[in-house]
């Protein structure tokens, strides 16, 4: 007879990895918060540009 491969449940299998309080965003500042993220990756992908020529 083959042994049994079944292994036990892992202990994090029930539980879903969670957000500190320190960097959860309030709802209303969402977009704020895209908006500001995009400006900077304008701002970089034109000042490479600006490096490049």
């Amino acid at each position: 007879m083959g042994r049994d491969n079944k292994q036990g449940q892992s202990a994090n299998k029930g539980s879903l990895p969670q957000t500190p309080k320190n960097q959860k965003i309030a709802p209303n500042k969402v977009s704020e918060e895209f908006s500001q993220e995009f400006m900077e990756l304008i701002n970089s992908v034109t000042k490479e540009k600006k490096t490049k020529k």
